[in-house]
């Protein structure tokens, strides 16, 4: 019986279906930052570092055609809660509207650290404490890059 039952496991074969989701990366567009708050003397900056950003999902509708590799722009504006309220893709000429769609459903999916501004001062023995801690919305930047190589899709992402 048990030579059944290995008979049996060696004559079925997994075989895995291709993937379509593309692989994914990210990084800070240089020479670009996000929206300056003018601190005051005292003031210190804190946070707006991404938590959580799954990767863009290379558009199952293109696959087939596999263009060369795609760019977009996009600005995502963070809330104070961390959370991103909008993402703004720059329109490129000639690009499937898919692929801002996708730009669009992993970037919404972001979180990152709320950007604060704390004010300290100095007591009267000279220590100092924190006297308020506000929280801010900022704006940044990223490239989103879409490519096929092999036949096999990949995506990327660039923070600005």
């Amino acid at each position: 019986m048990l030579v059944a039952l290995l008979a049996g496991c060696a004559s079925q074969r997994v075989v895995a279906p291709p993937s379509h989701e593309g692989e994914s990366s990210y990084r800070a567009l240089p020479g670009t930052d996000m929206t300056h708050y003018q601190l005051a003397l005292g003031a210190v900056s804190g946070g707006a570092v991404p938590l959580d950003h799954p990767a863009p999902i290379y558009p199952s509708t293109q696959l087939a055609a596999c263009p060369p590799e795609i760019r977009l722009r996009a600005l995502l504006i963070v809330g104070t809660d961390g959370k991103v309220d909008d993402v703004r893709v720059d329109k490129a000429a000639g690009v499937a509207p898919a692929f801002a769609t996708a730009v669009r459903a992993a970037a919404g999916q972001w979180r990152f650290v709320p950007l604060s501004i704390s004010r300290w001062a100095a007591d009267a023995n000279g220590h100092s404490h924190r006297v308020e801690t506000v929280l801010k919305p900022f704006s940044l930047p990223y490239e989103f890059r879409f490519s096929c190589h092999d036949g096999k899709p990949q995506t990327s992402t660039s923070a600005s």
